[in-house]
C-alpha cells in the first residue's frame, strides 16, 4: 500500500467568487499564480500569499462579460506582452482578452453565435475557441483566421497539439476531430456521450473525458490506446502532470480523482455537486473549482497541508452534504440491504471506496481514505429512508420527488417533467426542453416553475438562481488592377492532337528571368548573382495564354458531329464561336471585338453535356481575358452564375479535363477587374471547392490549382483581410502535403511568400500552422533550383 505522503490533502480553500467556478488556468506571472472564472461574470487572478496558512490572495478581478464566464486560458508571453494575456469565454458569445495589469478587456473577440465554452492557446499568440454554435474558431491577435466546421453539436473542448498546425475539438456529437491547416484530417469515435474535455500528452497522444464516465487515451493516428473507468457520473475536466503519464480529473460525482500509472490512486470527494474544473500548479498542487463557488487547493507536500483545524472543518462540511442515490454517484446500491455502523469497523480495500450504513432512520455515506486509514463521512443520503421513499412518485420506472405536468403550447399535448429536490432545476429544465424538442426560449419559464413549485422541499444549500442550463450531459444542439498578359506558360505541351490549353511554351524575352514562363528564360546562376527577391510578392495575375485555334475548332466540330441531336450546335453557332475565338486570340488590332451575341452563345454552349464540353470551356478560358467578355460574363448579375457553373464542373467526382479547364478559367478571370472583383467576392466558396481537387492525381489540375491560389495571394497582398489570407495559407499548406509536380509546388511556394511578405500577422499565422516545418523538405530540391531558392526566401521571412 502506498504511503500517506503520496496522497493529496487539502492545502486551503480560496473564497471570493459568488457563484460556480467554471474554469481555471495556471498563470505565467506572477510565479505560482492562477486564474479563475465564474458564473458571477468575473475572472480573478490569485497569487500565493506569505501567510502561514499557505493560502492565496486576490491580485485583482477582471470584468467585461455580460453573462456567465465559462472558460479561461493563458496566452504565453511575447515581446508585446511579456507577462502573457488572460483570455476568457462566456455565455454572451464573446471572448475577452486581458493583460495582467488591468481589470478591463484589452479587446473583445466577436464572431461566435452562441456560448464560448472552451479555449486553448498555441504558439505565436494563436487562440482556439469552441462554442455551442457547433464551430471552433482560430484567432490571431484581434482577428478570426478561420472557422472549423464539421461537428453537428456543441464544441465543448478544444486543444492545440505541440506539432504546429494540429488542433483538436471535442463535441456533444460524441466525436473528436483532428484539424490540420483548417481542415478536418481525422475523426475519433468511441465515446458514447458528449466529449467534455481534452488535454494534450505529447505531439502524438492526448486524453479525452466524457459524460459517458470514461477517460480515453488516444494516438493522433486514430487509435484509442486505453480507456479509464472510475468516475460514476459526467467527467468535466482533465489535467496532466508534467511527467505526461499521471493525470487528474473532476466531474459531476463530486470528486477529484488522481490517476497514477493508469489507475485511480486517490479519490477526493468535495462538498459540492459539480466539480467543474481543475488545473495543476507549477509546484504540483492541484486547484479545483466547484458549483459552491469555492476554489480548493490540494497538495501532497507536508509543508503545505492545511492545519488540523482546517482539515477537520473540511471533513465536517463534507459530512453535512446531501447525496441523492438516484444520481448514481454512489454506484448501484440497494438501500433496504444496508448494514449498521458496525460495518465501518472493517477497513476499505481501496482509496475512494464508498459504504452506506443505516443509523436509525438515516442513511449515511462514508468513503475510505488510505491516507487517513479510516472511513470519512461524505454526507447523508436523501431518499434512502422508508419515510422519504414513501413520498416518491414513479415515472417511466424510476422514483422521483415530483412529476409535473407542463403545458407549453396551448391546445397541444401536456408533457411530464420528473424532478428530484437535489437536482439542478436549470439542468432539469434544459433536459426537458431538449427531450421534447422545445425551444430554449422556454428555459427560464420552466426552471422558475420548478423552483416556485418546490419551495420548502430543497435539500442542502440552494443552487444560485440563474445557473448555467447546460451542465452535465445535455448535448446542446442549437437551433485592383487589370492583369498583365503573357505570364504563366503551361509546361504541359502536346503535339499532333488537341489537348485542352496546350501549346509549346513561349520563350521569355532575352534577359528577363521570369520563373513562370518556363523554358530557357530562367537561369538559376543569374539569380544567385542578385540580391533581389524576384519570386514574391507576385501581384500581377498568372494566366493560361496558349491557344491553337485550329485544333480547338477542329475538336469542337468533331464532337458536335457525334453529339445527340438535341445538343447539336448549328453551323451558324459554330461559326460564331470560331469568330469569337479568333477575335480574342488575334494580335491584329483590326480584329473585330466579341459581340454580345457571341458571348451569349458561348455561355449557352458551356452547358453542353460534360463528356463533350471541354473545347467550349477552352474557348471560354481564352475569351475571359478579353475586357469585354470579362465584363459580360463576370459582371454582378452574370458573375455568380458563372462561378456556380464552374464550381459544379470542379466537383471531385467530375471529369478531370473539365476540372482543369474550370480552374484555368478562374485563373484567367483575374485578367480583368470585373473577374477579379467577382472572384474576391466568391473567394471562400471558390478556394474551398478548389482545395477538394488536391486529392485528384493529375498534375495539370495541381498546377491550375496552385495558380489560382497564387492569383488570390497576389490580389490580397497589402490588403488587411487576414481571414482571406488565412484561407490562402490553409489551402496552400494542404496542397503542399499532396502535390508532387515541381511547377505546382513552386507556384504554391510563391503564393505563400506573397501572402506573408511584409505582413507580420500573416507570418505569425503561417508559423502557427507549421508552414516552416512543412516547406523545409523543398530545400533539397535541385531541379528546378527555383523551388529551393523560393523556399529559402520564405523561411527567411518566417524566422
Amino acid at each position: 500500500m502506498a504511503s500517506a505522503s503520496n496522497f493529496y490533502r487539502l492545502r486551503c480553500s480560496v473564497l471570493g467568487h459568488e457563484m460556480d467556478v467554471r474554469g481555471l488556468a495556471t498563470a505565467v506571472f506572477p510565479e505560482g499564480a492562477f486564474v479563475s472564472v465564474s458564473r458571477d461574470r468575473t475572472g480573478r487572478i490569485w497569487v500565493p500569499n506569505s501567510s502561514p496558512d499557505n493560502s492565496f490572495a486576490e491580485m485583482h478581478c477582471v470584468t467585461g462579460h455580460t453573462n456567465f464566464v465559462s472558460c479561461v486560458c493563458i496566452i504565453a508571453p511575447s515581446e508585446t506582452y511579456p507577462r502573457g494575456l488572460i483570455v476568457t469565454g462566456g455565455n454572451d458569445n464573446n471572448i475577452c482578452v486581458f493583460t495582467l495589469d488591468g481589470p478591463l478587456p484589452l479587446y473583445i473577440l466577436k464572431g461566435h453565435k452562441n456560448t464560448v465554452c472552451t479555449l486553448s492557446s498555441g504558439k505565436f499568440g494563436t487562440l482556439l475557441s469552441g462554442s455551442w454554435d457547433t464551430t471552433a474558431k482560430v484567432w490571431l491577435s484581434e482577428k478570426c483566421m478561420m472557422t472549423l466546421q464539421g461537428h453537428s453539436a456543441a464544441v465543448w473542448a478544444v486543444a492545440m497539439l505541440p506539432e504546429q498546425g494540429l488542433m483538436l475539438s471535442g463535441s456533444a456529437d460524441k466525436t473528436i476531430k483532428l484539424w490540420k491547416a483548417g481542415r478536418c484530417e481525422r475523426t475519433f469515435t468511441g465515446h458514447e456521450d458528449c466529449v467534455r474535455g481534452l488535454v494534450v500528452i505529447s505531439s502524438t497522444e492526448f486524453f479525452s473525458c466524457s459524460n459517458d464516465t470514461s477517460i480515453r487515451r488516444w494516438l493522433v493516428t486514430g487509435e484509442c490506446a486505453q480507456v479509464y473507468y472510475g468516475h460514476t457520473n459526467y467527467i468535466y475536466s482533465i489535467a496532466v502532470f508534467p511527467n505526461s503519464e499521471d493525470f487528474v480529473s473532476t466531474g459531476e460525482d463530486r470528486t477529484l480523482r488522481i490517476w497514477r500509472k493508469g489507475e485511480c490512486a486517490q479519490t477526493i470527494r468535495l462538498p459540492a455537486q459539480s466539480v467543474w474544473c481543475c488545473c495543476i500548479l507549477p509546484n504540483g498542487d492541484i486547484a479545483v473549482g466547484a458549483s459552491d463557488g469555492i476554489i480548493r487547493i490540494f497538495t501532497e507536500s507536508k509543508d503545505r497541508v492545511a492545519s488540523a483545524e482546517e482539515l477537520q472543518a473540511f471533513e465536517d462540511e463534507l459530512s453535512k452534504a446531501t447525496i441523492d442515490p438516484k444520481t448514481g454517484d454512489l454506484g448501484d446500491i440497494k438501500l433496504e440491504e444496508l448494514p449498521g455502523r458496525e460495518h465501518l469497523d472493517e477497513p476499505g480495500n481501496r482509496d475512494g471506496q464508498t459504504r452506506l450504513i443505516k443509523d436509525g432512520q438515516k442513511v449515511e455515506a462514508y468513503q475510505w481514505s488510505v491516507s487517513e486509514g479510516r472511513w470519512m463521512k461524505i454526507g447523508d443520503v436523501v431518499g434512502g429512508s422508508n419515510q422519504q421513499t414513501s413520498k416518491s412518485v414513479m415515472y417511466e420506472g424510476k422514483e422521483y420527488d415530483f412529476v409535473f405536468t407542463i403545458d407549453v403550447n396551448e391546445g397541444g399535448p401536456s408533457m411530464k417533467l420528473p424532478y428530484n429536490v437535489s437536482d439542478d432545476p436549470w439542468l432539469t429544465a434544459h433536459n426537458f426542453l431538449q427531450k421534447n424538442d422545445l425551444s430554449p426560449m422556454f428555459l427560464d419559464q420552466v426552471a422558475n416553475f420548478i423552483i416556485e413549485n418546490t419551495k420548502g422541499h430543497e435539500v442542502g444549500p440552494a443552487q444560485p438562481a440563474g445557473g448555467d442550463p447546460f451542465t452535465g450531459g445535455a448535448r446542446y444542439i442549437p437551433g485592383s488592377t487589370d492583369g498583365r498578359p503573357n505570364f504563366g506558360g503551361d509546361p504541359f505541351t502536346g503535339s499532333g492532337r488537341y489537348i485542352p490549353g496546350s501549346e509549346p511554351n513561349p520563350v521569355a524575352p532575352v534577359g528577363v528571368a521570369d520563373p513562370f514562363t518556363g523554358g530557357g528564360a530562367y537561369s538559376s546562376s543569374t539569380l544567385r548573382q542578385k540580391t533581389t527577391n524576384i519570386y514574391f510578392p507576385k501581384t500581377d495575375g498568372v494566366t493560361f495564354e496558349q491557344a491553337n485555334v485550329s485544333q480547338i475548332v477542329g475538336k469542337l466540330k468533331e464532337l458536335n458531329g457525334g453529339a445527340p441531336q438535341e445538343h447539336k450546335l448549328s453551323e451558324d453557332i459554330l461559326e460564331s464561336l470560331e469568330r469569337l475565338l479568333v477575335s480574342v486570340c488575334g494580335s491584329n488590332a483590326t480584329e473585330c471585338s466579341p459581340t454580345i451575341q457571341q458571348i451569349n452563345l458561348l455561355w449557352k454552349a458551356s452547358h453542353w453535356p460534360e463528356d463533350i464540353v471541354f473545347p467550349v470551356l477552352d474557348i471560354m478560358r481564352l475569351a475571359v481575358r478579353h475586357p469585354q467578355v470579362n465584363e459580360s460574363l463576370c459582371g454582378e448579375a452574370e458573375g455568380v452564375q458563372l462561378c456556380n457553373h464552374l464550381l459544379s464542373l470542379m466537383r471531385p467526382e467530375g471529369r478531370p479535363a473539365n476540372q482543369m479547364l474550370a480552374l484555368r478559367i478562374l485563373c484567367n478571370c483575374f485578367n480583368g477587374k470585373h473577374g477579379q472583383a467577382l472572384l474576391m467576392a466568391q473567394r471562400e466558396a471558390v478556394l474551398s471547392r478548389a482545395a477538394d481537387l488536391v486529392t485528384v492525381c493529375n498534375k495539370n489540375i495541381h498546377i491550375a490549382l496552385a495558380t489560382l491560389v497564387l492569383n488570390y495571394a497576389g490580389c490580397l497582398h497589402q490588403r488587411p483581410d487576414l481571414e482571406a489570407k488565412a484561407q490562402c495559407l490553409s489551402v496552400a499548406s494542404r496542397a503542399l502535403e499532396t502535390v508532387q509536380d515541381k511547377e505546382a509546388v513552386f507556384r504554391l511556394l510563391v503564393a505563400l511568400g506573397t501572402t506573408v511578405v511584409f505582413d507580420q500577422m500573416a507570418q505569425d499565422l503561417a508559423r502557427s500552422l507549421g508552414v516552416n516545418t512543412q516547406i523545409s523538405q523543398f530545400l533539397s530540391v535541385s531541379d528546378p533550383s527555383k523551388v529551393a531558392e523560393c523556399c529559402q526566401l520564405i523561411l527567411k521571412e518566417l524566422q
